[in-house]
């Protein structure tokens, strides 16, 4: 198995369309005091499609992409996506990054330079890794596994092969946050073998049972945390989880639509105080957007979620990890367990709380997590 180059070159006439359908937008109404309360609010959206129609360049944004050496490789007859950045150090890692939903591998972008090369931003070669970013399947630029049953685990083995069978490296490191500190959990889990450690934002499930230790205070908070966090922002996950082709009828016909059921995510869940744009700029916004839009994925991206529920459970998914790992956790609170929930699951060698930074931390606090991500394979460097 061998990977091809890859680089970006959308055709102009789906530029072009995308255009069109954003201009015909049918705007909804909406309540004359509407806030995001009521979902993502009208008057910062309407703002955010005029830019998307006049001030926007998708062809800036591609050559930004296009920096980044990127490849497809066919594993187990799907074609995956990634980039690919060798480290500049004496000894480079080999470092496996992983996004979740409604994300895509662009949310790496600002942290690869700082782990393949420290020395250029303030930190020593010796924490150089070589940096792979794959697109998960069924999004952006990866394989639709066109209704495949795709599970976290099934995803583990596949970035294995990856790493192994095409890259060459017998053992590496993950990170992942949201999705991807699901598959580097299994990575750890199913592949321990070739793990150096996991690095994750702070993801946990424990199985808990009459054999389990009973949950601490601080746990039984965490819990209740948990369950409202659902009940006022889980009907997403619900839809998902449960019928995603009924979604996927509107969201892959107007962009407008796209935008609305993922712009409210990336405001709710970052660490923005409310005001998405001191967080992201519009640009960046539609970059992760127009990703979507142009590879059709939203319905493949939100299917993974309809085939993580109905996939069949066995005791092996609720095995210990006892691979070496780190856990930062950002200021998110659904992200934000107590230690002992995290060590149910894994043996947690560094636990780090972040004094800012979200859901998506890579793009939002690069420095910080790359200092976190260093910090933590440092002692398993050879």
């Amino acid at each position: 198995m061998r990977a091809t180059p890859f680089h970006i070159d959308v055709t102009q006439s789906v530029l072009d369309d995308l255009k069109r359908r954003l201009i015909q937008t049918r705007w909804p109404d909406a309540p004359k005091e509407a806030n995001w309360n009521d979902g993502t609010n009208i008057g910062y959206l309407r703002q955010l499609v005029s830019y998307w129609i006049q001030d926007f360049n998708w062809r800036d944004q591609e050559k930004y992409l296009n920096g980044f050496q990127q490849f497809k490789a066919r594993i187990d007859g799907l074609k995956i996506h990634f980039i690919h950045e060798c480290g500049v150090g004496p000894k480079p890692m080999p470092l496996i990054l992983t996004h979740g939903w409604p994300s895509s591998f662009f949310e790496m972008t600002k942290i690869i330079p700082l782990l393949t090369d420290p020395a250029s931003h303030g930190g020593d070669a010796t924490d150089a890794f070589d940096v792979v970013v794959p697109s998960l399947p069924g999004y952006g630029f990866s394989q639709n596994p066109n209704y495949r049953k795709m599970t976290l685990k099934d995803i583990s083995d596949l970035w294995t092969k990856l790493m192994v069978d095409i890259l060459g490296y017998r053992h590496f490191g993950a990170h992942g946050g949201d999705i991807g500190a699901g598959v580097a959990t299994n990575l750890g889990r199913f592949h321990p073998e070739n793990m150096i450690g996991i690095h994750i934002l702070a993801f946990a499930s424990p199985i808990l049972n009459q054999k389990t230790a009973p949950l601490t205070e601080a746990e039984q908070q965490y819990v209740s945390k948990l369950k409202l966090w659902e009940k006022e922002d889980g009907a997403y996950e619900h839809q998902q989880s449960t019928r995603p082709q009924t979604l996927a009828y509107g969201l892959n016909d107007s962009p407008t639509g796209l935008a609305a059921w993922i712009i409210e995510k990336f405001r709710s869940w970052s660490d923005c105080n409310g005001e998405i744009e001191r967080r992201f700029s519009k640009d960046e916004l539609l970059t992760n957007l127009t990703i979507y839009w142009i590879t059709e994925t939203i319905n493949s991206s939100i299917h993974l979620y309809y085939d993580h529920q109905h996939s069949p459970k066995n005791t092996q998914m609720f095995r210990r990890i006892e691979v070496p790992t780190g856990a930062t956790l950002t200021v998110e609170p659904v992200n934000r367990p107590p230690r002992e929930w995290v060590e149910r699951t894994y043996n947690v060698q560094r636990w780090t709380e972040l004094p800012r930074g979200g859901h998506f931390a890579a793009f939002e606090e690069p420095e910080l997590l790359a200092r976190e991500i260093r910090a933590f394979f440092r002692p398993f460097r050879k």
